[in-house]
């Protein structure tokens, strides 16, 4: 098994889906060029999520994400990668009425931004609106558990599938996504029992975040595993680096030395001899 992925091409969702049980898959997201850029040098798949609303615009949940930002996001995103399989969020609103609505939207993702897929949340209910999607040529990857655009209805941002009815009750969700042709299904917030079981029972790939080492792959939103966002911190991130840190850092002191004339130094200003 290679350490690093091979570089030849851009991954579609069939190869993701052929992941399945042979070796694990890296995902992250990324909304903006160079973040795109570092993500697909190391990553299989690379999700623009609508988490892109707390995270780039302050919003206080993902709800308030519209058809506009993801498009805007994902055309950045398009433009810093050529190597992993790239999918777009659905945004609250935009599918949820039905399937015709549901293909309209993705339709218009996959032709404004070039991405691979859409994701979607839901459950068996949206079982149907994943099917239509993928008879008509678009590629979905299926979100249970914990999904961040029903937090309202879910009670906040809650470990989900605890207790045998919950769990089965998710487990069925997963299932009936997998069986309307969705290409991998992401489990959020789960007990990791319930994501190896839900790994262990439908045919495509899992994609954890927070669901346990034993799907068949993982995902983070990239400013948590590198420190950037900081409003909070779930338990399922493990943080890579502190770079928000050493940011608030660097802006410190570049500020002091302004304050205190030390920048621009000699060797950051131009003179009037010969060009430079």
């Amino acid at each position: 098994m290679s350490a690093t992925p091979d570089r030849k091409g851009r991954l579609g969702p069939g190869d993701i889906r052929a992941r399945k049980g042979v070796e694990p898959v890296v995902c992250l997201t990324a909304y903006t060029t160079p973040m795109a850029r570092l993500v697909d040098a190391h990553c299989d798949l690379v999700l623009v999520g609508d988490s892109l609303g707390m995270v780039l615009h302050g919003l206080p949940s993902t709800l308030g994400v519209t058809m506009e930002m993801m498009v805007l996001h994902g055309r950045a995103v398009a433009r810093g990668s050529s190597h992993a399989c790239m999918v777009v969020d659905m945004p609250f609103g935009s599918y949820e009425e039905g399937p015709e609505q549901a293909f309209r939207n993705a339709a218009r993702l996959m032709a404004e931004t070039g991405c691979q897929a859409v994701k979607l949340e839901g459950g068996r209910h949206m079982a149907e609106t994943v099917a239509f999607l993928v008879a008509r040529g678009i590629p979905v990857m299926g979100h249970v558990g914990l999904t961040p655009q029903s937090v309202n209805t879910l009670g906040g941002y809650k470990v989900q599938g605890r207790g045998h009815h919950e769990a089965d009750r998710i487990a069925g969700d997963a299932a009936a996504l997998a069986d309307a042709g969705a290409f991998a299904v992401v489990l959020e917030k789960l007990p990791a029992a319930l994501g190896r079981r839900i790994t262990q029972e439908i045919a495509v790939p899992t994609i954890g975040i927070g669901a346990g080492v034993d799907c068949d792959g993982q995902v983070l939103v990239v400013d948590d595993m590198l420190g950037l966002f900081s409003e909070f911190r779930p338990k399922f991130v493990k943080r890579y680096a502190e770079l928000g840190q050493d940011a608030e850092a660097a802006i410190a002191a570049y500020a002091a030395e302004v304050r205190a004339r030390s920048f621009p130094g000699p060797e950051h200003v131009f003179g009037e001899g010969k060009p430079e």
